[in-house]
C-alpha cells in the first residue's frame, strides 16, 4: 500500500493507546542488507534516492527540505550516514528511542524499501552550514571537541555507522542534547556521551556547539 494512502487513514487504523498493535512491517526484513545491497548498484541507488525523496515530504515539516531542518531545537538528517539513520529509525519503531507519537507510527507503517529509500536520499543530500560568528569561541570549542568527542564523531565530526554525524547540526539540538546528557535529563540514556560532557559548564558547550555547527 502507498505511504500516502495509509497516512490518510492512519489514525483510524491505530489501536488505542495500550492496546496490542501488528508487529511493525519490517519485522524479520534485513534492512542493513537491503541497504548495502543498494548502495552497491548505481542504479539500485538512483532509484532509492528518488524514492526517498518522495518519502522525505512526510517528513520536511520538521527536518526540512532535503534534510536541513528549519527549527533550531530539530536535528538536520542531511548528509548522515545512512546505516546511523537506519538503527535510529529501528530504535524509534521499538521502542528504545523516544519520539512523538505520531513519529514513532509513522515510521513503523512505512515499508522496508520506503525505510531504506529515505535513508539513502539523506545520507545524499549536502548539509546547509551557519557557521558562527565568533571565531574565539569556535577555536575553544575545537580544542574542547578533540579532547571529548573526536574520537567518536572523528576530526570531521562526520561520525560512523555507530556514532551520528554532528558536522553541521542545528545548534538548538545540539545545545539541547549535550546538556540533557550531562544533566541526566536526556530522554536517551548513554553513558559514554555523559562520561565526555559531565565537566562541562554551559559555556563550554555553548563553544563545542558553535565549533561543531560550523564544521564542514
Amino acid at each position: 500500500m502507498a505511504l500516502a494512502t495509509v497516512l490518510v487513514s492512519m489514525f483510524a487504523a491505530f489501536p488505542a493507546i495500550g492496546q496490542p498493535s501488528n508487529p511493525p512491517a519490517t519485522a524479520g526484513v534485513d534492512l542493513k542488507a537491503r541497504l548495502t545491497e543498494a548502495e552497491k548498484n548505481p542504479r539500485q541507488l538512483e532509484l532509492n534516492i528518488k524514492a526517498g525523496s518522495k518519502v522525505a515530504t512526510f517528513c520536511a515539516n520538521c527536518h526540512g527540505e532535503g534534510g536541513n531542518s528549519v527549527k533550531p531545537d530539530v536535528p538536520n538528517l542531511a548528509g548522515q550516514n545512512a546505516s546511523y539513520l537506519l538503527e535510529q529509525m529501528r530504535q524509534f519503531s521499538d521502542g528504545r528511542r523516544h519520539t512523538s507519537e505520531f513519529k514513532q507510527r509513522l515510521i513503523k507503517i512505512l515499508s522496508p524499501d520506503e525505510k531504506v529509500s529515505l535513508n539513502i536520499f539523506y545520507s545524499r543530500q549536502d548539509v546547509i552550514y551557519k557557521p558562527s560568528a565568533d571565531h574565539a569561541l569556535v577555536m575553544k570549542g575545537k580544542v574542547l571537541y578533540s579532547d571529548n568527542c573526536a574520537d567518536c564523531h572523528h576530526d570531521d565530526g562526520r561520525g560512523t555507522e555507530k556514532y551520528a554525524r554532528v558536522a553541521g547540526q542545528q545548534t538548538g539540538y545540539l545545545t539541547l542534547s549535550l546538556k540533557g546528557y550531562r544533566n541526566g535529563s536526556h530522554a536517551r540514556i548513554n553513558h559514554q556521551m555523559a562520561d565526555s560532557v559531565r565537566d562541562m559548564t554551559d559555556a563550554d558547550i555553548a563553544a563545542v556547539v558553535a565549533y561543531v555547527s560550523s564544521m564542514k
